[in-house]
């Protein structure tokens, strides 16, 4: 855990892992290393889809006290992205926020906002004014 950072962690949920390592790899490309970061993507098998238990390590790697921003894809992983926060228990899970925002263009303006400090509302207000 990443409990050290100051600065909201952000985590890139994809049914596709090469999707959501390659978000992972631009932000990171952007951003640099301020910023907690971690991504899940694919099934259990290796194929399209999402499950929550590797979501719940992707947060447990991004976690931050400062809290931790997901962006999904699809809609299954906004369903196995709740249940991993519900996992996290009552203490840690409402650090956790799911964006309503782009997954590429979210992300990035979301890392970019937490390099620089800002809270966990603020990282999310910012992400989610790219929301159609």
């Amino acid at each position: 855990m990443n409990s050290k950072s100051a600065n909201v962690g952000i985590v890139i949920v994809s049914h596709s892992p090469l999707v959501a390592e390659g978000t992972a790899d631009m932000v990171r490309q952007m951003v640099g290393d301020g910023v907690p970061l971690a991504w899940a993507g694919g099934n259990a098998d290796g194929g399209l889809g999402t499950n929550a238990g590797s979501i719940l390590a992707a947060i447990e790697r991004a976690w931050s006290d400062a809290g931790v921003a997901v962006f999904v894809d699809l809609g299954g992983a906004e369903t196995n992205s709740e249940m991993a926060i519900e996992m996290l228990g009552q203490a840690r899970s409402g650090r956790v926020v799911i964006c309503n925002a782009p997954l590429v263009e979210g992300a990035v303006m979301a890392a970019a906002e937490a390099s620089g400090g800002a809270a966990l509302a603020r990282v999310v207000a910012t992400a989610e004014e790219l929301s159609p």
